[in-house]
């Protein structure tokens, strides 16, 4: 696909506001995404915010930037501790189970690998450096029992991200003020209890908090300022509002700009590992295709919350049939491959703060076009939307004629088509013989399993509803 020339427009959680994006880097943008905490397999919860940031990722290289994209690896943590005692297994075993249970989800849904993808029990040196920088400048103190904690009342600019004021936060009923000098100061480093993992320090042996793992790797594999950090609406506070904290406090500008994708909700309420199995992506795969599922979760505006249903998940479903079946019928018809190009109303969309909902409009009308095109044998009118129409598709991580997603249904495509074809042939002997009463039943009885037949000049074509 060519390069194309545009101004992005995007919305920083920290500004409130949207504006023009300007990278830090003349033609380079760094991005940080806090993955996955890899202790049960992923919802489509979580999945949301992979398909989202592999969006504005395939965007901007689209756009002719040169993208490092970050996304981590939480693999040791408080629930994956608790997992391992309740699946009786060592802690590293889960961590590496349900990461490659991740690993398989944004596969199935074409999330493309990210650039680097750091694991945070690979970072302890760089979490220790960190920490000893912080101690020596004040911001930190271990009060030598093995936890390391950050003084966050000496920070100015505390929750600026989430518009909050410390005063107005009430700790936590259980926390243990034996060590801490303030209630609101956060640990950086938790001293090691008996029989669970732990690393060895200037302070004693312990663990990684949560928050330090991410400034720490961002820092080690995008320096000390970078374009956008990512993530899910929950992590604003206190894991976004904490990783700013311990950066800043180090002297790091850390990230230019904050977005943050909305949940998935059922009922209204945020999806969780409390809704059972249901959800859980692997699960969806075996009612829709990973390409249905992924335009799905990419079809809401990343900021808008996304009410889930299977009636919703099946209708999106079959709009997104439509339009595959539109490319297939057209690459049928123009008997060559769609090369992909970009639509300008497509990008006026994608610049507008990625408004997806926007740039469906546009495939729509798009595929109206083509259809229209194809009544009137307009070849060139037909390429040119059939082009548009996968150009976007592509953007969008939903081309059908990518081989991520050809090759995982060419053999059952294969043995749908015959099957098919050989209904269509008996229609066909039918009609010729003027045996109309047979015809009819077996296109109703195939307009019953979903497939609509269109006839034409040059033959019967087939197309999923």
């Amino acid at each position: 696909m060519a390069k194309i020339t545009s101004d992005l427009n995007l919305y920083n959680t920290a500004d409130r506001a949207v504006s023009k994006f300007v990278p830090l880097s003349p033609g380079k943008v760094g991005i940080y995404l806090c993955g996955a905490t890899v202790q049960a397999p992923p919802h489509i919860g979580h999945i949301r915010s992979g398909v989202n940031f592999d969006i504005l990722r395939r965007w901007l290289t689209a756009i002719g930037y040169d993208v490092t994209f970050v996304r981590n690896v939480t693999d040791i943590d408080d629930k994956i501790l608790h997992k391992a005692v309740h699946e009786e297994i060592p802690w590293w075993a889960v961590a590496m189970k349900y990461e490659r249970a991740f690993s398989d989800a944004y596969a199935a849904l074409n999330v493309m690998p990210p650039t680097y993808e750091p694991r945070a029990t690979g970072h302890i040196t760089q979490m220790i450096q960190l920490m000893e920088k912080l101690i020596a400048n004040g911001s930190a103190y271990a009060p030598g029992n093995g936890d390391v904690y950050l003084e966050v009342r000496k920070l100015k600019s505390y929750l600026t991200l989430s518009n909050q004021k410390l005063d107005d936060l009430q700790s936590a009923e259980d926390a243990d003020l034996t060590y801490k000098k303030d209630p609101s100061d956060f640990a950086l480093w938790k001293a090691a209890k008996p029989g669970d993992p732990s690393w060895p320090t200037p302070w004693g042996d312990g663990r990684p908090g949560w928050h330090l793992e991410c400034s720490a790797m961002a820092h080690a594999y995008l320096g000390e300022a970078f374009d956008i950090h990512g993530g899910g609406l929950d992590l604003i506070f206190p894991h976004h509002e904490n990783e700013i904290a311990q950066s800043e406090s180090a002297g790091w500008k850390f990230a230019n700009i904050w977005m943050h994708n909305a949940w998935v909700t059922t009922s209204g309420e945020k999806m969780s590992k409390s809704l059972g199995n249901s959800l859980q992506v692997m699960e969806i795969l075996k009612k829709v295709r990973g390409i249905e599922l992924r335009w799905y979760l990419g079809s809401a505006h990343y900021r808008s919350m996304l009410e889930f249903s299977f009636e919703a998940l099946e209708e999106s479903a079959v709009n997104f049939r439509r339009i595959e079946g539109f490319l297939q019928r057209a690459r049928e018809i123009l008997k060559k491959e769609i090369e992909p190009s970009i639509s300008s109303e497509f990008t006026t969309a994608m610049n507008n703060d990625l408004a997806v909902p926007q740039a469906l409009a546009d495939i729509s009308e798009l595929v109206r076009i083509g259809n229209t095109a194809i009544t009137d044998n307009d070849l060139a009118a037909l390429a040119k939307s059939a082009s548009e129409v996968r150009g976007a598709l592509e953007i969008l991580g939903c081309d059908p004629f990518d081989p991520v997603f050809a090759d995982s249904n060419s053999s059952k495509v294969e043995i749908l088509d015959g099957l098919i074809s050989l209904a269509l042939e008996q229609r066909n002997a039918a009609r010729a013989r003027k045996d109309f009463a047979a015809s009819d039943e077996i296109r109703d009885s195939l307009t019953a399993l979903g497939i609509t037949i269109e006839d034409t000049p040059t033959g019967s074509r087939w197309t999923v509803n």
